[in-house]
């Protein structure tokens, strides 16, 4: 860990926000974020680094739907249609951030932390990404165990690390 590194993020964290600050700037672009179950630990961890506003456009915390709709633009038929955990809902959600910040990177995490709100089809752990990276966006689903902080700090390690595997050079 480097000697700038905040003692409360984890390294393998850290060591992710360095190398997206690193990619982001070479590019000059800049990221924002949209979450729902990780509350804005995304974003914490990435201006934790100092000169993040080199690179670091904005975030929103959507933790409710009437915040997904009105804030990142998500259809709200998605949301009925699909539930906030979804694939269509992630998408539209990182879409929506690179759209309404005016960014080349967005990415965007919607899942189910925890201890309660999980089902049979969406147990506790299962999380949404998307990423959206020159207008082109991706998904995934992971499904993590363990409590929900630990769920939620998986998510941000997996977010940050999913953003800088799709990012060009």
């Amino acid at each position: 860990m480097s000697a700038d590194a905040p003692l409360w993020l984890p390294p393998a964290v850290w060591a992710e926000v360095e190398a997206l600050a690193t990619r982001l700037t070479a590019r000059g672009w800049r990221l924002a974020t949209a979450e729902s179950c990780t509350g804005g630990l995304v974003a914490a961890a990435c201006t934790a680094r100092a000169g993040s506003s080199d690179w670091f456009e904005r975030g929103w915390v959507t933790y409710a739907n009437t915040a997904k709709v009105a804030e990142l633009g998500v259809p709200a038929a998605l949301i009925e249609a699909h539930g906030a955990v979804s694939e269509p809902v992630a998408r539209a959600m990182a879409a929506g951030a690179a759209a309404r910040a005016g960014v080349a990177a967005a990415l965007a995490v919607t899942g189910i932390a925890g201890p309660g709100g999980g089902s049979a089809a969406k147990p506790v752990g299962t999380v949404w990404f998307a990423w959206c990276v020159g207008g082109q966006v991706q998904a995934e689903r992971v499904r993590f165990d363990g409590e929900r902080a630990a769920v939620r700090a998986q998510a941000v390690l997996h977010a940050l690390a999913g953003l800088r595997r799709r990012l060009p050079g």
